[in-house]
């Protein structure tokens, strides 16, 4: 999707792990390396947390709203089709979902159902107080407008209207569309942002929240960190860092702000692009005026085409909230909501590169408490809960806090 429309491959294979691994946890945990720093303890508030995202980034906005509907208050949909359109075949997401046949929405709306009866996402009652912005550009060649057409029909079986805005009468092109910065409106390609003079960021933010002040003019006053992505999950199309921006008046110990979540799309990641996305796609400017952090989660090398995973090649599950990059990002949420005690999700790897734990004889225990953890094998994934100088405890984060 924001990039050459055969993106989706075929199911990623699960890494190995080789012989001399015990010799680079050696290597590593002996060079005291430190990876990019980590995101902070910031407590936004839990209750305004919104997410938003182009084409492929879309379809995972639309994946984490379905998922985590309980715990999302909104969602700006992008060039994006209804949840789980792919239905993990990667055959309908180069086909159906790009606008190359007719669509199932019916039987994704069914589908949606059972998988809240079972217990794999939030219960779908809690959509109807969601708040959704829709776009699509009338020239977009990559996702036609009749996709997003069907992802508002979708939303509609539970979203009240009045609470759905859907823009679909601009002459863009498939990309983010700005009011200032990228290519001309009507062309497709490069780091796939078109200048259209229309501020999608802003609209789509105003919807979400309302209330707004005007956005920032001149240089912004919050900052654009960098922060370490693989305590949240270590490859699985995840790259190793992502990007935070910080308005004032939002660090630690500060009255709580709101957390914006935005999700590039194919192509788009720092990889193909740097950081353009992340300066230019407009959603700062606004956020520095009106206290809402901005996540920019980022995908990595092993990502086909660089796109989030919306047709299956993390497994099965991707659509639902055991999905490893739902997972992932569910985290980071949970991360920037810790005011106190940071609680962080790793392998064991990465735990024992940080300090966190100790081995002997192969058995892991974690630092300050000697709390047990089991034998050590470096993929395997824990909670570990900071509660105090250099002392961490089994916990699990979700429910640390």
């Amino acid at each position: 999707m924001s990039a050459a429309e055969t993106c989706p491959r075929g199911r990623g294979a699960p890494g190995r792990l080789t012989a001399p691994w015990l010799a680079a946890v050696v290597a590593a945990v002996g060079s005291g390396v430190r990876a990019a720093d980590e995101l902070p303890p910031l407590g936004v508030d839990r209750g305004s947390v919104t997410i938003s995202g182009l084409s492929s980034g879309g379809y995972m906005a639309v994946q984490m709203l379905v998922a985590h509907s309980a715990s999302i208050a909104g969602a700006g949909l992008v060039a994006a089709g209804p949840y789980d359109c792919a239905e993990g075949q990667v055959q309908h997401a180069q086909g159906r979902c790009l606008g190359r046949g007719a669509i199932p929405t019916a039987r994704l709306v069914a589908a949606t159902r059972r998988r809240a009866a079972a217990g794999l996402i939030d219960p779908v009652r809690h959509l109807t107080r969601a708040r959704v912005y829709l776009f699509s550009g009338r020239l977009d060649t990559a996702v036609p407008t009749a996709v997003t057409d069907e992802l508002q029909r979708y939303l509609l079986q539970w979203i009240p209207p009045r609470h759905i805005r859907y823009r679909k009468d601009i002459d863009a092109e498939h990309g983010m569309v700005t009011d200032d910065h990228g290519n001309r409106c009507d062309q497709r390609g490069g780091a796939y942002l078109n200048n259209c003079g229309f501020d999608l960021a802003g609209e789509l933010l105003q919807h979400l929240y309302g209330g707004l002040a005007p956005r920032r003019v001149g240089a912004l006053q919050g900052r654009l960190l960098t922060f370490d992505q693989t305590p949240y999950l270590r490859d699985r199309g995840f790259g190793p860092t992502g990007w935070l921006f910080v308005p004032p008046g939002c660090a630690p110990g500060t009255p709580a702000c709101r957390l914006h979540v935005v999700l590039h799309g194919c192509g788009q990641n720092p990889a193909q692009i740097g950081d353009a996305y992340v300066r230019h796609a407009g959603y700062n400017r606004w956020a520095d005026t009106n206290r809402i952090v901005v996540l920019y989660p980022q995908t990595g090398d092993t990502a086909p085409m660089a796109c989030w995973d919306w047709w299956g090649y993390t497994g099965w599950h991707y659509p639902v909230q055991q999905g490893l990059q739902i997972t992932a990002l569910r985290s980071m949420i949970e991360r920037l909501a810790t005011r106190d005690r940071r609680c962080y999700s790793a392998t064991l790897w990465e735990h024992l590169r940080a300090g966190r734990v100790g081995v002997v004889w192969g058995r892991v225990y974690a630092r300050g408490s000697q709390r047990p953890l089991g034998w050590f094998w470096p993929t395997a994934r824990y909670d570990l809960v900071e509660t105090g100088p250099q002392r961490y405890e089994p916990k699990p984060c979700r429910t640390s806090q």
